[in-house]
């Protein structure tokens, strides 16, 4: 398989990455192609397009892990990350990774927390449509009613820019990471995000210095193998509340406290309103005592976390950190990456409520 398209002469490429979704699926009944057919496809397609649509130099990076995006794990995260991690070690700086919306913005979250401090240029995509059209088969065209090219060429774009960072683009609009969600399951505007995000987009470096890179790049590869060790146990939790006697709840986190150190994610009403107990309160306080990192988030799509409400204030009296106006994903992948990264509990709290009051939504205790 040809290793680059040349798509306009310009030094620097961008690095593509396929990673499997739906943007890879072909055939009847739809099933993802393998990267033996589809790269060598896809790249036909890049080097037949009209020089006037004015696209970067693109090589592929080669990538063994390819599967359906709901079938990841932390283990596949880390695998992303050492991939760009080793390809940025060697100069790369601008890459788009295409993989599937499932887990799409959980992926860039963990890979914009990852990759804080850096000066790389990461843009994510994927597809709500197939590229190629089933319709005609034994020969593979572009879908004319497909999201997938636009996504793509959106991205290519954005990656060209070279701006510092991880974002996600697509339906023609681009997010950082750590700010998206979806918010449909089959409509083409399946994404939202916003642009008012703090950190981790606002770490990211515009010109990083060699030394400093170098000093960052170091730092990584010696906390690799570790961090690779760490996913295959590593675990975060989700405990949705819903109008249930408040025994149900404190029996689901009770039932891991005798796990190793993971995170949980206590889903509330609205603002993050959680129905008390005293053996609830009393649940919260053996979970910290114990080492896991139990963030408060709301059910709301929008709006986040306040302690406006008696309801829902009570809790951070008992150790748990409010998520601010983090989405889901984002919390998964702030955690996720805190127990990979960090090596002891105090020592992820810690760098979670620095990282928090760099936004301006922690929550004080009364």
């Amino acid at each position: 398989m040809p290793s680059s398209v040349m798509l306009k002469n310009l030094p620097d490429p961008i690095q593509l990455i396929y990673a499997g979704g739906t943007f890879g699926s072909y055939g009847r009944p739809l099933a993802p192609l393998s990267a033996e057919v589809f790269l060598p496809t896809l790249q036909k397609l890049l080097s037949a397009q009209d020089s006037t649509s004015n696209l970067p130099t693109v090589s592929w990076l080669e990538n063994t892990l390819i599967k359906d995006s709901s079938q990841l794990t932390p283990s596949d995260f880390t695998h992303f990350y050492q991939l760009l991690l080793n390809a940025y070690t060697k100069g790369d700086r601008r890459f788009v990774l295409i993989t599937g919306t499932d887990t799409l913005s959980y992926l860039g979250a963990f890979l914009a927390e990852a990759f804080a401090g850096s000066d790389i240029c990461i843009v994510l995509t994927a597809s709500m449509r197939p590229l190629l059209d089933s319709e005609i088969l034994h020969s593979y065209n572009i879908d004319e009613h497909s999201d997938a090219w636009g996504n793509l060429n959106n991205s290519l774009k954005l990656a060209a820019a070279g701006e510092s960072g991880v974002k996600i683009s697509f339906g023609g609009e681009s997010w950082p990471a750590q700010t998206v969600q979806k918010i449909h399951s089959h409509d083409l505007m399946a994404f939202t995000g916003h642009s008012r995000a703090a950190y981790p987009a606002n770490s990211y470096i515009k010109n990083l210095p060699d030394t400093r890179r170098q000093h960052w790049l170091d730092d990584q590869q010696d906390l690799l193998s570790i961090i690779k060790a760490r996913a295959e146990n590593a675990s975060v939790h989700a405990l949705y509340c819903l109008p249930n006697d408040v025994s149900m709840i404190n029996n689901q986190l009770q039932a891991l406290l005798s796990q190793p150190p993971c995170g949980i994610i206590l889903l509330g009403f609205g603002s993050g309103n959680i129905p008390y107990s005293a053996a609830l309160a009393e649940t919260l306080n053996l979970a910290h005592e114990r080492g896991h990192m139990v963030i408060s988030a709301s059910q709301c799509p929008f709006g986040g976390v306040s302690d406006s409400y008696a309801a829902g204030s009570w809790q951070y009296e008992h150790h748990v950190i409010a998520g601010g106006r983090l989405t889901i994903p984002a919390i998964y992948a702030r955690l996720l990456w805190l127990l990979l990264r960090y090596d002891s509990p105090a020592r992820r709290r810690q760098r979670w409520l620095n990282n928090v009051n760099q936004t301006g939504t922690s929550i004080k205790k009364r």
